[in-house]
């Protein structure tokens, strides 16, 4: 039987570098490039090249799911997307259920965009919302409106996408409890079946990162962060929303497959410059740069910068620290009795499921989610 092996396809273009993003991305300006056109064809150009070369290393495969992120994907014509598609289907076996996500920008996407893409194969749109706030978007630099999210979906319904998602962020500075609550309900007055809720991490080097060292901006106390975050969970259940990974939420049948490959350890290969890929307990990373990504490919070189042989005891490491994100945890054989007893003190502190602990799996409480690193610390020491 063939084996399984994702794509994860990475669009490193913005028109606008956001305050808080350390993401492998770069604009024309940044690019000495007047438009995205002139770039975004060259680079496919290679992206394509690069799947040959995936195909000539793996061999056959089957393809359970894409994902197209960045970047900003949407800023790029529908039919240069098209061309990836098209080129995984012609090297590869496409799962005749294969799930192909667009990562889009609220105030680029386009209609005539989906209506592209969406005949090209891609089944899910998943959008930046962020937040619903004007004055948080704006410590953030986002360009886009609220409302133009609703506008968005709206669009991708229409299109005919059958699963939608949006990506919201909590704990920016000045965002109050009342903030973060608007935007929860903005986000579940859409018509979505999938919300992402991430804590804002101040990334070092980031414009967002010096506004706080020089006192322009206050990071709000960690336990309103945590407040925040059963607030979101709370409203996500009450709405039919399930979470099924720590930061993940999703009505019946709209989790995010792409996603799960990632957390279950399944195969996958990441195109473009700066991607990351898994694949038989090794991790690579390509060259980060386009140009120098572009450069590679067009001598018939692999654009790997760099890469490590994951160990057993990594292997072992790693399944911890990915499954425990998950609802459906971690069966105890996969524990060691020392692990075990280590997992017992937080049981009794309330942090562990009881039921589930009874069916012989280690699965976070909703207070155990909020400490979910410092268990898989304790587990693997």
């Amino acid at each position: 039987m063939s084996q399984r092996l994702s794509f994860y396809i990475h669009i490193p273009y913005c028109a606008k570098r956001c305050g808080y993003c350390d993401f492998n991305t770069y604009t024309p300006s940044e690019l000495k490039s007047g438009d995205l056109d002139s770039l975004s064809d060259p680079y496919i150009d290679s992206a394509l090249k690069e799947i040959e070369m995936a195909a000539k290393e793996v061999g056959s495969a089957i393809v359970p799911t894409i994902f197209f992120g960045g970047g900003t994907p949407s800023l790029l014509p529908a039919a240069q997307l098209a061309r990836i598609i098209d080129e995984i289907r012609r090297r590869f076996t496409l799962e005749k259920d294969i799930e192909i996500t667009i990562e889009v920008n609220p105030d680029s996407v386009s209609k005539e965009f989906l209506d592209e893409i969406k005949s090209a194969g891609a089944t899910r749109v998943s959008m930046g919302m962020q937040s619903a706030v004007i004055s948080v978007l704006k410590v953030l630099d986002r360009t886009h409106n609220p409302e133009s999210v609703g506008d968005a979906v709206a669009m991708a319904r229409t299109a005919g996408f059958k699963h939608v998602s949006v990506d919201l962020i909590y704990g920016s500075p000045g965002e109050t409890i009342d903030d973060w609550r608007r935007s929860l309900e903005y986000a579940l007055a859409l018509d979505i079946d999938h919300i992402s809720a991430y804590a804002l991490i101040v990334e070092k080097g980031t414009k967002l990162a010096a506004q706080i060292s020089r006192g322009e901006l206050t990071m709000p106390p960690d336990d309103q962060s945590a407040d925040k975050y059963l607030l979101a969970d709370q409203l996500f259940e009450a709405a039919g929303f399930s979470w099924y990974e720590l930061s993940n939420w999703s009505k019946p049948g709209g989790q995010c497959r792409h996603n799960i490959a990632y957390w279950d350890g399944s195969y996958w290969w990441g195109v473009g410059a700066g991607a990351h890929s898994y694949l038989s307990g090794k991790r690579w990373w390509n060259v980060k740069h386009p140009s120098s990504y572009q450069e590679k490919i067009s001598h018939g070189q692999s654009p790997e910068l760099s890469h490590e042989i994951l160990t057993p005891e990594n292997l072992s490491d790693e399944f911890i620290m990915l499954q425990i994100r998950r609802r459906e945890g971690i069966l105890h054989n996969r524990l060691n009795p020392s692990q075990i007893h280590r997992a017992e003190e937080f049981l009794s502190s309330g942090f562990l499921d009881i039921e589930s602990w009874q069916d012989m799996r280690l699965v976070l409480s909703r207070s155990g989610r909020l400490i979910a690193d410092k268990i898989v610390r304790e587990l693997v020491l």
